[in-house]
């Protein structure tokens, strides 16, 4: 059961992370729109958001775990 917290937690840290330089590396990329930065701040974004929801996905999974364990 611990396993998937431990996903879920590190899911979450790195899906800020990713969103956060999405957005710095897409202001950039909206400067400059000939340059390849703003494409790679568009997948940052996507890859970010991928993975909060593999977060979500996890922690919705430990808790029906830990409550059909004490039951």
């Amino acid at each position: 059961m611990s396993d998937l917290r431990t996903n879920a937690l590190i899911a979450r840290g790195m899906g800020i992370v990713f969103i956060a330089v999405g957005f710095m590396l897409g202001i950039y990329g909206l400067e400059y729109p000939d340059t390849v930065w703003l494409q790679t701040a568009l997948g940052l974004l996507v890859t970010g958001m991928m993975a909060q929801g593999y977060a979500m996905y996890c922690s919705i999974r430990w808790i029906r775990e830990r409550r059909d364990s004490e039951r």
